[in-house]
């Protein structure tokens, strides 16, 4: 038996040599009697002490086994791994900078300690992820990476984690654009800044290289993208505190509590585990352009209850409230017709309100501005932040609504308008506006007037007045009526020089002919151009000249004056009729001279039949035929 012991003892045995000092520690106590056998090179299957065969052992009987009986049977109590599988192992010891890890094979794997940075609570005897990189080395070492094991099996943890609303660890890498970079079983995810907290986060670098729990709130699959959030914990620890705190509220109530956010919008106010909103509108009675004007960040302030929803856990708080009303200190004496001054808060295009005194404030409209009748926008006559006197026209000390007037304050130009712009007089106006119909012109603010189309020209023919003037330019006008009861001015431009038609009338006379150029056609004839700036209009069968053809544009002709209205301004022309006209002439000499030999005719008639009358019988048969001859030749 020791024989055998000792040519074990000396034989090559390539068994691995295991590092827990545990199996080794038994090993040695079981084969206490004997030698020591393979010091180098021990095997970590442990013996089992109830079925060693301690009589062969102690009468130094030999083993019947052989060496490769030996080996089978130790290969077969380890554990069968494969490279680059992912098994489970047992950490079985920890380092500054190691995990060893157990998965029973002939030797424990060494990780370093950083691959499990996410997890700082790592302990001994936790099962772990690894990939079996390498089952032996050149060293006879096992290789392993919990890292790697991770990243396979990471995307499949974490859908499940979403899908079953678990938490998880990780480890914030970075920051970034708007949150930071969380490593979570090895994939990079993102954590909103939105997400860090339940209140608002002003330095995220202090959250970098922590490690962190989560829950996954979205998956992208098709981008592989994660995003986590830590606030959902937080909020679900919170709901249960929310729930009892709000069952305890009261309208009315007031709290304390602390300035938390502060929006455009409004203020929220942490009431110790649940918070409300001050609505811009609640934080002060006056008007305030940014909540930052009455409340700071992380002050502690009093507010009261003015609403909440339990089902949707909102409350509504005021700042305003806790203070008195101030239309309750507005001097009673205050009415109707009194002058007050404020400063311009808003503009808008109806109109501009003015604070009169913090918190009460009133309107003025724009037709309440000024005397003109075209409203403009309320930008045109006052500034934000302009002070203004006015005179209050309306005041509901109920509703808390003031209006405003500012033109009360002056003159009503239209109290003394008979006077000042009498029938007939002259005046400087500005051009204010243009219709179709004819131009609006002011002559000071509050009196406008129309010059009507037709009152612009005596000769010109407008077909809109921009072609006569512009806006904004000085216009010289004569007041032709007024209409006192509807603000209406009656204007004219052109009865500034005398009416040219009274002397057109003795030049234009109908039937005299004068030189004109064809400007332009229509579907009806021609417009033509007269002497002294005038415009006539010849019909289409008015412009055929002798030759057949019509006159042509720009083709200066005679034409002749056929009508005549002066009313109207209407001059009615015909080239055409200058020709017929001649003809007419020609063919009544003609006629003078039928008419002539028909009174000859006639005289000699006279005479035959005189002479008839002294002839006898015989005669007057012949008569009679010079008498039928006459007579033909008169009717012909």
């Amino acid at each position: 038996m020791n024989e055998e012991i000792k040519n074990i003892e000396n034989e090559e045995v390539d068994i691995p040599v295991s590092k827990t000092e545990e199996t080794v520690e038994s090993f040695r106590e079981e084969a206490a009697p004997v030698a020591p056998v393979a010091k180098k090179r021990r095997s970590n299957a442990s013996i089992d002490p109830a079925k060693f065969d301690w009589d062969a052992f102690e009468n130094n009987v030999p083993s019947t086994e052989s060496k490769d009986e030996l080996e089978k049977k130790y290969s077969e109590s380890l554990s069968k791994i494969a490279e680059n599988e992912v098994i489970e192992g047992t950490v079985t010891g920890l380092t500054a900078k190691e995990v060893i890890v157990n998965v029973g094979y002939k030797s424990e794997g060494v990780i370093q300690r950083n691959e499990f940075r996410y997890n700082p609570d790592l302990a001994i005897g936790d099962k772990v992820d690894v990939l079996v990189e390498n089952p032996e080395d050149k060293k006879g070492q096992l290789i392993l990476s919990h890292k790697k094991a991770c990243s396979l099996k990471s995307w499949d943890r974490v859908n499940e984690a979403f899908e079953k609303n678990e938490i998880v660890k990780g480890f914030i890498k970075a920051r970034t654009k708007g949150g930071m970079i969380v490593d979570v079983f090895g994939i990079e995810a993102f954590l909103p800044g939105s997400q860090i907290d339940v209140k608002p986060i002003r330095d995220y670098d202090v959250y970098v290289e922590k490690t962190m729990e989560f829950k996954v709130v979205k998956i992208n699959q098709d981008f592989r993208n994660v995003v986590l959030s830590h606030k959902a914990l937080i909020e679900a620890e919170l709901e249960a505190q929310k729930s009892e705190i709000i069952s305890k509220l009261e309208k009315g109530q007031v709290l304390e509590g602390t300035v938390k956010n502060i929006t455009s919008y409004g203020v929220f106010v942490d009431l110790g585990g649940v918070d409300g909103l001050i609505h811009i509108t609640d934080l002060s009675w006056g008007r305030i352009g940014n909540p930052e004007e009455v409340v700071k960040l992380d002050e502690k302030i009093n507010v009261v209850i003015l609403d909440f929803d339990e089902e949707k856990k909102r409350i509504a708080l005021g700042l305003k409230q806790l203070t008195p009303h101030p239309w309750d200190a507005l001097n009673p004496d205050l009415k109707v017709g009194d002058t007050v001054k404020g400063k311009v808060v808003v503009l808008t295009d109806y109109g501009a309100f003015v604070e009169i005194q913090p918190g009460i404030e009133g309107l003025i409209h724009v037709s309440e501005m000024s005397w003109s009748s075209h409203l403009r926008s309320a930008q045109d006559f006052l500034k934000l932040g302009q002070e203004v006197e006015a005179q209050i026209l309306t005041l509901d000390r109920d509703e808390h609504k003031m209006s405003l007037g500012m033109k009360q304050l002056k003159a009503d130009p239209w109290a003394t308008i008979k006077e000042k712009y009498p029938v007939g007089s002259r005046h400087t106006a500005i051009v204010r506006n243009f219709t179709n119909f004819g131009v609006f012109v002011e002559l000071e603010e509050g009196v406008d007037g129309l010059v009507h189309v037709s009152d612009l020209s005596w000769t010109k023919k407008i077909k809109h007045p921009s072609e006569f003037t512009a806006l904004g330019e000085k216009f010289e006008v004569v007041v032709l009526d007024i209409d006192e009861e509807n603000r209406r001015l009656s204007l004219g431009h052109k009865q500034l020089e005398d009416n040219p038609w009274d002397t057109f009338e003795t030049v234009f006379t109908q039937g005299s002919i004068h030189e004109g150029t064809v400007v332009s056609f229509n579907d009806k004839g021609a417009t033509v151009a007269l002497q002294y700036g005038i415009e006539g209009f010849a019909p289409m069968k008015g412009l055929v000249k002798e030759d057949g053809t019509t006159a042509k544009a720009e083709e200066k002709l005679d034409f002749k004056v056929v009508e005549f209205n002066k009313s109207s301004k209407k001059i009615i022309l015909s080239h055409t009729r200058i020709a017929e006209d001649k003809k007419r002439a020609e063919a009544g000499e003609i006629l003078k001279e039928k008419e002539a030999e028909a009174e000859s005719t006639k005289k000699a008639i006279k005479k035959v039949k005189a002479s008839v009358e002294k002839t006898t019988l015989g005669d007057i048969d012949a008569l009679a035929d010079l008498k039928k001859e006459l007579e033909k030749g008169e009717n012909k």
